[in-house]
């Protein structure tokens, strides 16, 4: 099946010369959720904008449904809804009225029917009849979700879908996109809340000084990259790693009590056993063996960190 998104070798180059995206490749399935995690300024935003044809693209092809971005872009833009990163309603618009005229600026004939079954997905049906200015920030965001929803785009974008919702919404959030995907929309998020894509996500992408450093599904991910950590508390505090040990690579803890031990948890020796061994034999005597597994975050920091 054919990508409903396809990002082809683009670049985005602003007057001066500075470079926003360089030479990105990106291919989004149709009904998959992806998250898209970067930095600051790494050009997530910038990818996103060129996506739904508010900015130009310097080189490069965008196609959306099969259509190009620039040369149709009607054709495109009518297959996307973008839920930006700033709320941006008129405070006194009233919420259904508000859905309604999103759905008119596509050309779309009335469908009150389909309005009303956003709104109550988005459990925003009871709020129908009021001001925006009266919602609060979790429920202004809902509706800016319901506006991009109103023409039935097969794509949608949410541009930091979380910033400033506490974290009960956020979950009832995550609810919703999960419910989308379910009724067949394909869903691209941006986020600075790492646990949001390894909560929801298929497929996480990396993007970083504007470059795109992988694009994977979360679980090989996290079976790649991801690693274990076996931290083992003593009697006594540890003052230095006997110098035997240094082929395991071991960190004191913080508080000086124990030894920290990474070891890739897919491989066929993890090397415990031998570990758990030698530290009997130079008399350091266990007292609470723990073990915790490598995040999302940890391994988007370390990618982050090598691209520097």
């Amino acid at each position: 099946m054919d990508p409903i998104v396809s990002v082809e070798n683009v670049r985005k180059t602003y007057e001066g010369g500075f470079e926003a995206l360089k030479g990105a490749d990106l291919q989004i399935s149709q009904g998959e959720i992806l998250a898209l995690l970067g930095p600051n300024g790494a050009g997530k935003t910038t990818l996103i904008s060129m996506i739904c044809g508010i900015a130009e693209i310097s080189s490069g092809r965008i196609l959306v449904g099969g259509h190009d971005v620039a040369r149709e872009f009607r054709e495109a833009r009518q297959l996307i809804g973008l839920v930006p990163q700033e709320i941006s309603i008129d405070p006194f618009e009233k919420v259904l009225r508000a859905v309604r005229f999103s759905r008119g600026l596509f050309g779309l004939p009335p469908n009150e029917a389909f309005l009303e079954r956003i709104l109550r997905d988005l459990s925003l049906w009871d709020k129908r009849d009021a001001a925006t200015r009266e919602l609060s920030g979790g429920m202004k965001r809902r509706v800016m979700i319901a506006k991009a929803l109103a023409h039935e785009p097969k794509v949608l974008f949410l541009d930091e879908p979380s910033a400033g919702v506490d974290v009960e919404l956020r979950t009832s959030m995550w609810e919703t996109v999960r419910q989308l995907q379910k009724a067949g929309t394909t869903i691209i998020l941006t986020t600075h809340y790492i646990e949001e894509a390894e909560a929801i996500a298929d497929r996480v992408g990396v993007i970083n000084q504007g470059r795109i450093l992988l694009v994977e599904e979360k679980a090989k991910l996290l079976d790649r990259m991801g690693r274990k950590e076996l931290t083992i508390s003593f009697h006594e505090p540890v003052f230095d790693v006997p110098a035997a040990l240094g082929e395991y690579n071991l960190e004191r803890t913080p508080d000086g009590t124990g030894l920290i031990y990474s070891y890739d948890r897919t491989a066929e020796r993890t090397g415990i056993t031998s570990l758990l061994k030698d530290l009997s034999a130079h008399g350091l005597v266990l007292r609470d063996i723990q073990t915790r597994q490598s995040s999302l975050e940890d391994i988007f920091v370390h990618l982050v960190k090598e691209s520097a």
